[in-house]
């Protein structure tokens, strides 16, 4: 019968545990800490991702009516990540394992937010444009 208790009670600190790391962070593991990934070079924005496992940053913000170059930035990346979708703009890519591949969205409208996804629909990352 105490044998049966002290389970209980180590299952039961497992899952308080578990439930508190999971809300530290997101479901994907990945930290909601802002990054500041957009860069203006000669009046063009580069938004940079890192791509394995996922997409990091998860949110980017871009300014409207400025060129757009998107930056998938990958190291040893295998998984589904490696195969990108922007269905908005019609955009179908597999990226390269190890380097970077530059994705010209153009300018892009106020207002509007730009979605990417793997080929799973497992990973996913948003450009949003103020």
């Amino acid at each position: 019968m105490k044998k049966n208790i002290v389970i209980s009670i180590i299952i039961s600190l497992l899952i308080i545990a578990s439930t508190f790391y999971l809300l530290s962070t997101k479901s994907d593991g990945i930290s909601m800490d802002p990054i500041e990934n957009v860069t203006v070079i000669d009046g063009i924005q580069y938004v940079t991702i890192n791509v394995r496992g996922g997409y990091s940053p998860k949110i980017s913000t871009v300014k409207a009516g400025m060129p757009v170059k998107l930056i998938m930035k990958t190291n040893n990346t295998y998984d589904c990540s490696a195969s990108l979708s922007l269905p908005s703009l019609g955009i179908r890519k597999m990226l390269q394992s190890t380097g970077e591949d530059v994705i010209d969205l153009g300018s892009l409208e106020s207002g509007k937010t730009i979605s990417g996804t793997c080929s799973m629909g497992m990973y996913n990352f948003k450009i949003k444009v103020e």
